[in-house]
């Protein structure tokens, strides 16, 4: 499992022209899941990201209750493009495996007390961001 985590000021994401989830101060976490991914790690992601000291003066979302953290499926943080310029989706679970995976990591920043937001599983969303500092960090369990 993996998962990209921003710092944002602001997040949102639209599908079919209508916002679907939006957050101020928090983090944007994109969500990549591969075959052997199990509920441990989604329970594993969660707790790491739930406790991440990322936000300004080296906070965690657990610290700061007013933040909130939008969650995105993104299937393409397993894409292969070692061999020739068109990557390869085959490390990637399939929409099956991957949904539930993701709706666990969600459920459990939930249980930690953290304000979720999602995009839609498997559309075609727009993401738009404001990345504070820049802090961009990539997790994998």
């Amino acid at each position: 499992m993996r998962a990209v985590v921003q710092r944002v000021t602001s997040a949102s994401v639209e599908v079919d022209g209508a916002l679907v989830g939006v957050i101020g101060t928090g983090l944007l976490v994109l969500v990549g899941i591969t075959h052997d991914d199990s509920r441990a790690d989604a329970t594993a992601l969660a707790r790491k990201i739930a406790g991440l000291r990322v936000l300004r003066e080296e906070r965690s979302l657990l610290d700061v209750p007013e933040t909130a953290v939008l969650v995105v499926s993104q299937f393409t943080l397993y894409g292969d493009a070692r061999k020739g310029r068109r990557p390869t989706w085959a490390a990637a679970a399939p929409g099956p495996v991957a949904e539930p995976l993701v709706a666990a990591v969600v459920a459990e920043l939930r249980a930690a007390g953290i304000r979720v937001e999602t995009g839609v599983f498997g559309a075609d969303m727009r993401v738009g961001l404001v990345n504070d500092g820049p802090v961009t960090v990539l997790l994998e369990v």
